[in-house]
């Protein structure tokens, strides 16, 4: 199975073509231009350079978030795109906190994805790893930091990950060795991560009418509706 993984959900725009028992390429961008301006001709340089069409792939990933309310639809929509094109791909969408966590899947242990919302303010969530296999302990949340934290149980030690796990480590684990943060190349989000964790669930596979995302809180058109109201 070969896969293609699209992610604009942060910083970094990123595509990737991996199959189960290998990364075939990857392109990581982090960029102040629009991700929709660049990550289809990302997409088409990757596959180009792999000697790849559509029709060797068997599915496309995207994140379902959290994450950037606008690099989230860019992803869906690119993958929409592509699909639609090529009816016999299959497609899915990711929790990006999940994929967060196949960038350290080496680590055997929980781990803790952590990813900045607003001042005080985090997406988190709480992770097994074993044996290179992701697996969710408690569902992905908006949450206050310090309140999270606090609470978070440490027991047999954690590995950090994320745009704010540096952050979080200084705060509230200084002192604890037990506590880890991803090396700098694994905190942020990465499209290998995506197939990962498609590859090891093909199951969560669904048409491309029903890809959406997770923002896991209102949207500001939403929260200006409610106002209106």
């Amino acid at each position: 199975m070969l896969c293609l993984g699209i992610d604009t959900s942060g910083k970094v725009a990123s595509c990737a073509l991996m199959s189960e028992d290998k990364l075939l390429a990857e392109k990581i961008l982090f960029t102040k231009l629009t991700h929709s301006q660049i990550i289809l001709p990302m997409v088409t340089e990757l596959m180009d350079g792999c000697g790849l069409t559509f029709e060797d792939i068997d599915a496309v990933v995207c994140a379902a978030g959290p994450g950037s309310y606008t690099g989230l639809r860019i992803g869906i929509a690119a993958v929409k795109g592509i699909v639609m094109g090529a009816p016999l791909l299959k497609c899915a969408a990711v929790s990006t906190l999940e994929a967060l966590c196949y960038n350290v899947a080496a680590y055997q242990g929980k781990i803790v994805p952590v990813m900045y919302a607003r001042p005080g303010v985090v997406y988190a969530g709480e992770y097994m790893s074993r044996g290179g296999v992701i697996t969710l302990l408690s569902e992905d949340r908006v949450t206050g930091e310090e309140e999270f934290f606090r609470s978070l149980d440490i027991t047999g030690g954690i590995m950090l990950t994320g745009d704010r796990c540096t952050e979080i480590k200084q705060l509230y684990f200084s002192d604890r060795e037990d506590v880890l943060c991803a090396p700098a190349a694994d905190r942020l989000q990465r499209a290998s991560s995506l197939c990962a964790a498609y590859l090891t669930n093909p199951e969560r596979a669904v048409s491309p009418q029903e890809l959406s995302a997770s923002y896991l809180q209102a949207t500001k058109a939403e929260k200006s509706k409610g106002v209106s109201q």
